[in-house]
């Protein structure tokens, strides 16, 4: 009688468990939508930083900042 009784609860404490892990799992999924991205081509929405790229006082101040990366090699 002991063994049956046993048995039971070990059979409710596994499907208890597998209960939680069933839930628990299922907060782990997510919709995820891919973008096919091409070499050069920007799909997204429209970039600001795309203007300031474009100004030639920036351009200047980035080939510095390059060029003072860069010396010490």
């Amino acid at each position: 009688m002991k063994k049956g009784i046993h048995t039971a609860s070990r059979l409710l404490a596994i499907a208890a468990g597998l209960g939680v892990v069933l839930l628990g799992s299922t907060g782990c999924t997510e919709k995820t939508a891919v973008t096919l991205h091409e070499p050069g081509v920007y799909k997204g929405d429209t970039d600001p930083l795309l203007a300031k790229q474009e100004d030639p006082e920036r351009k200047e101040a980035l080939r510095e900042r390059f060029a003072k990366g860069q010396s010490d090699r």
